[in-house]
């Protein structure tokens, strides 16, 4: 007798939980339907507080944190959504919402890989493949654009080479010190001659 009140207790007691974790999750689906996606993403942690493992809870967060534009939350939470459930369905649905939070976030290599992921679990999801395509050819004209930059600075280098400095070696400056007293030399002879004799009287004109 005993062991039957214990085992109606535990139900009663899982029961209880269970709707607690519905009332959270309706919570969040209203709020959310209002476009309060801050009060949505709160009710849909409490619920997963409640029931860690509740699938419905942690994708619908997923899609809150994505709708409040919180992608790169977003985007960890659908990437630990796609690992802890065994749902292939669920799996490619999280990978896909990856993939479109990674895209917002310019993450084309790792978004490119999100689709994929989503496309081996459900080869049939046409979002995805579209997705994928769209990534792929970003990624390519962002490699154009970079490409292209790089050659106009490579250009603008060969039409506008660093001016050339011009270094002397030991034995210029050593005939260029030379050259100078030299010069000096030869105008220090010139004023001497210039330069009236000491003792003769000055012209008088």
């Amino acid at each position: 007798m005993k062991g039957i009140l214990l085992f109606i207790a535990a139900t009663i007691t899982v029961y209880m939980c269970h709707a607690q974790v519905n009332s959270f999750i309706n919570k969040g689906n209203e709020a959310y339907r209002l476009q309060q996606y801050d009060k949505a993403a709160d009710a849909y942690r409490e619920a997963l507080r409640a029931d860690p493992n509740n699938t419905t809870a942690a994708f619908n967060l997923g899609n809150a944190l994505f709708k409040n534009k919180q992608f790169d939350e977003a985007a960890k939470q659908f990437d630990e959504m796609s690992r802890n459930t065994a749902d292939k369905s669920l799996q490619s649905q999280s990978y896909y919402n990856k993939g479109v939070s990674l895209t917002q976030q310019k993450k084309l290599e790792e978004s490119i890989d999100a689709y994929k992921q989503s496309l081996r679990l459900n080869p049939a999801d046409s979002f995805a493949r579209e997705n994928l395509q769209r990534a792929l050819n970003e990624k390519q004209q962002q490699q154009q654009q970079e490409q292209q930059q790089e050659q106009k600075k490579q250009q603008n280098k060969e039409n506008n080479p660093p001016p050339k400095q011009n270094k002397l070696n030991q034995q210029q400056v050593q005939q260029l010190l030379k050259a100078l007293e030299e010069q000096e030399k030869k105008l220090q002879e010139r004023v001497m001659k210039k330069a009236p004799v000491p003792g003769q009287p000055d012209k008088d004109w």
